[in-house]
């Protein structure tokens, strides 16, 4: 069997150099195409290089197109608005698209489920085999205290530009399954001055930026006398790399359709989704 051709957008950043790295380091994969953005400094130099795995043989170029029509895969976390052109690209395509971007609006999202009607995408808030299992236990315990108070806490580096994180949204909203609610009707993003008191149901989000922090997250469910606190913390990169090369693999044969990282980890893990 060839090995799984993967082209990896924004290669020449933090993210894309990581994921050029675990790429490599992956059995069955290779990095066929990186690209950047028009006037990127970089441009033209090898993706190997940057990654610090050696030359590859692939110069990051402008022209998503041109490596994204010889590719079986993509892997994106660029940013929201790329990410829907993006979208569109693999759909022409006909690959994988594994996006990892986080800030989509409603619009966004329904332009990416267009385009799942041609193409495997998988999208997630957070690509990280250790959220995903915290996600299927936040699900159950919501479930199973449907009582308790839900909060969740997240902390990322200084730099990072949407609030809360998609993680924080993505566990947000197995809680509100295992509730069997929305979460676009129950949660609270933010309180400030005299907010009175806690709605009952109300699912809860804080969101913490500074220094370099990776990304922290901490469900809580508060009850009377108790709580109950589940968490993550991520230490590096790697593991979202990891995690969106494992979708890549996942998604080989699989119908078009928009996937979530927990139907990946379903399989991988045997989770129940």
């Amino acid at each position: 069997m060839s090995d799984i051709r993967i082209v990896v957008a924004g290669a020449a950043g933090r993210m894309g150099r990581t994921l050029v790295r675990i790429i490599t380091e992956t059995k069955g994969c290779v990095v066929s195409g990186a690209f950047e953005m028009k006037g990127h400094p970089l441009l033209g130099q090898d993706a190997g290089t940057l990654a610090g795995v050696g030359a590859l043989g692939v110069a990051v170029t402008d022209d998503p197109l041109a490596v994204i029509a010889k590719a079986d895969a993509l892997v994106d976390f660029t940013g929201a608005k790329s990410s829907v052109e993006l979208a569109g690209l693999a759909a022409q395509a006909r690959i994988v698209d594994v996006i990892g971007s986080t800030g989509f609006s409603a619009e966004d999202d329904a332009k990416i489920e267009a385009a799942a009607r041609h193409a495997v995408i998988i999208k997630s808030g957070n690509m990280s085999r250790g959220v995903n299992l915290l996600a299927a236990l936040v699900k159950q315990a919501a479930k199973s205290l449907p009582g308790f108070d839900v909060e969740i806490v997240e902390m990322h580096h200084n730099k990072k530009v949407d609030a809360p994180s998609g993680t924080a949204l993505l566990l947000g909203e197995a809680a509100a399954a295992g509730r069997g609610v929305s979460l676009a009707d129950n949660a609270v993003r933010a309180r400030d001055g005299v907010t009175g008191a806690r709605k009952p149901g109300t699912i809860g989000f804080a969101a913490l930026r500074g220094g370099t922090v990776v990304g922290e997250h901490q469900v809580i469910l508060a009850g009377e006398h108790e709580r109950v606190v589940l968490g993550h913390i991520a230490e590096d990169r790697s593991i979202f790399a990891q995690g969106a090369v494992q979708a890549c693999l996942w998604g080989q044969g699989k119908k078009e359709g928009l996937y979530s990282m927990t139907e990946v980890m379903a399989d991988v893990l045997g989770l129940s989704s």
